[in-house]
């Protein structure tokens, strides 16, 4: 949904609503967990720490959705819990315009069997711009003890507007990478 201002907290809570029953805006979901053929992806994979204490804080920091902390990009409900069917509103302010794009978490990565790494996986869903999946996830190298901070993802526009943009849709993905990655730095020293 593209908007020529920003929208109230009202118009928000609507949008996230009404976004429960809707599919996503692909299948089969699982885009991000392997190299599939057909899809192009992009990656950014940064040293925020060292240790396990260090990790602790990175979890922590994806768990509050730190990731987003932008200025130009946040999420909404800025509590909901990252579990497997939790919706979300991704709000991007742009170009002098803001979106307004329904994302769900469809997975996540890590935990008994992988202790020292955690994650999560969304995808888009019919109301979103784009169409596809991102992965969020830190983790303690196992040769180093460095905690990574990764995200993988691939997409493709699905409005109109997006399509005709696509060149501007790429570089703002690209300039996201960069900027999620410097507030999951700057999370890691709050």
């Amino acid at each position: 949904m593209f908007l020529t201002r920003r929208p109230s907290a009202k118009a928000i809570e609507r949008f996230v609503h009404s976004s429960a029953n809707l599919p996503l805006s692909y299948g089969p979901p699982g885009l991000v967990r392997n190299s599939s053929a057909g899809y192009r992806f992009d990656e950014s994979l940064i040293r925020i720490g060292h240790g396990m204490g260090d990790y602790d804080r990175a979890k922590a920091a994806l768990i509050a959705w730190k990731q987003f902390d932008l200025g130009w990009v946040e999420t909404y409900p800025r509590d909901e819990p990252i579990a497997v069917g939790t919706n979300v509103a991704v709000l991007i302010r742009h170009l002098g315009f803001w979106s307004l794009n329904g994302c769900r978490v469809l997975y996540l990565v890590g935990g008994i069997k992988d202790p020292a790494r955690f994650g999560f996986a969304y995808g888009t869903l019919t109301n979103h711009a784009e169409s596809g999946e991102e992965l969020f996830e830190v983790y303690v190298d196992p040769h180093t003890g460095d905690v990574m901070y990764r995200i993988r993802a691939t997409s493709w526009p699905q409005a109109i507007l997006a399509a005709v943009g696509y060149p501007i849709a790429r570089f703002l993905q690209a300039r996201f990478r960069s900027h999620s990655s410097e507030a999951m730095k700057r999370a890691m020293r709050l």
